[in-house]
């Protein structure tokens, strides 16, 4: 899933050039990270990106060795649930037996190793299991506010890596993140997915038949993308799928009723969803500033400063606490606590400033 704008990395990310392309840390693009995690399990011809219509060349040149049926580039966005649903539409199309692990490519993982061999053991589980929805659960190593988080139920006794999904829980505040850690028994939630596509597909049929209507329409004749793309339900796969039917409202598969399992994830993990979470990344001098780029500081502590303006120096001089980011056309300052709320600013600028700039 390669189709998220980004926009609280904004002006790193805009319009034309989303996170996922985008080399954030080293010389390597998010994108190509997550092909290379995953390439060593499937095989380079059973991988598929989703992404937006707009970033299709670009995927293009980030991936070359991927055949350009295998980009699925959606008009518009139309949030997770759309991203997830019309792969497993199109797969299932191609193959009604079809296993589909759904990755993100805006994540970071170390050890690759660790995450390969519990996404086999979550091909494995669901291959065995048609009614099991398979998630990843990140054990957590801090109290963090900015995930969602999982609670644990009872282990599968054939998979003691694997447990049932009793409940989803959203980002929590610090004091209920602590708490969440101390009890071991919450995950962090990664938002990947494993299933038998025929196996969402009756969720969407169950839960969300405006959604299954479209995608299997759209499988059916690609070429009523553009037509129907528009028309589906714009709401997260956690929303409409994996918390009914961790709650027991899924469809049933061959008689017996779906749940949600977990694998977990012994990784560390960083979702590069805004500038707090990249920071964690960057070099830090003595003072805590995480800086990237030609920089000058003075007198200034715990601020992340990245320069990437071709010919610019960033100088930061008796300042706490700030994000500051130069590109060629735009310079970002804000307090590091309402980095979160950068899609607003984005709004605003694509408003009164114009879309160029967004």
């Amino acid at each position: 899933m390669a189709g998220g704008s980004g926009k609280r990395l904004w002006p790193l990310s805009r319009q034309g050039m989303p996170k996922q392309m985008l080399h954030l840390v080293g010389d390597t693009s998010l994108l190509r990270l997550a092909y290379e995690r995953v390439v060593d399990v499937v095989g380079a011809d059973r991988v598929w990106v989703c992404t937006g219509a707009r970033y299709a060349e670009t995927v293009r040149a980030e991936l070359p060795e991927l055949a350009a049926e295998r980009i699925l580039g959606e008009p518009e966005g139309r949030d997770s649930l759309n991203a997830v649903a019309w792969p497993a539409a199109v797969l299932a199309q191609q193959d009604p037996e079809a296993v589909v692990a759904m990755v993100t490519a805006d994540q970071l993982m170390e050890p690759t190793a660790a995450f390969q061999d519990a996404l086999r053991e979550a091909f494995t589980v669901a291959e065995e299991d048609p009614t099991a929805l398979v998630t990843f659960g990140v054990v957590p190593n801090s109290p963090h506010t900015g995930y969602g988080y999982l609670r644990r139920g009872a282990p599968l006794p054939e998979h003691p890596n694997v447990c049932r999904v009793a409940e989803f829980v959203e980002k929590p505040n610090l004091e209920t993140a602590q708490r969440y850690v101390d009890s071991q028994n919450y995950w962090w939630n990664a938002g990947m997915f494993v299933w038998q596509a025929r196996t969402l597909l009756a969720q969407l049929e169950h839960l969300v038949p405006d959604c299954y209507r479209i995608v299997t329409e759209i499988a059916e004749d690609p070429g009523k993308v553009e037509q129907m793309f528009g028309g589906l339900p714009k709401i997260s796969v956690d929303y409409a799928i994996m918390e009914p039917v961790s709650r027991g409202r899924g469809a049933r598969i061959d008689g017996a009723r779906s749940h949600v399992v977990a694998v977990r994830l012994p990784i560390r993990w960083f979702d590069v969803g805004g500038f707090p979470s990249l920071a964690e990344h960057l070099p830090h001098d003595e003072a805590g500033n995480a800086l990237d780029g030609r920089t000058m500081i003075l007198d200034a502590g715990h601020n992340l400063v990245l320069n990437k303006a071709s010919e610019h120096l960033v100088a930061v001089m008796g300042v706490h606490d700030l994000v500051v980011v130069a590109t060629d056309d735009i310079t970002l300052v804000c307090p590091v606590s309402q980095a979160e709320s950068i899609k607003a600013l984005v709004a605003k600028v694509a408003d009164e400033v114009g879309p160029e700039f967004a």
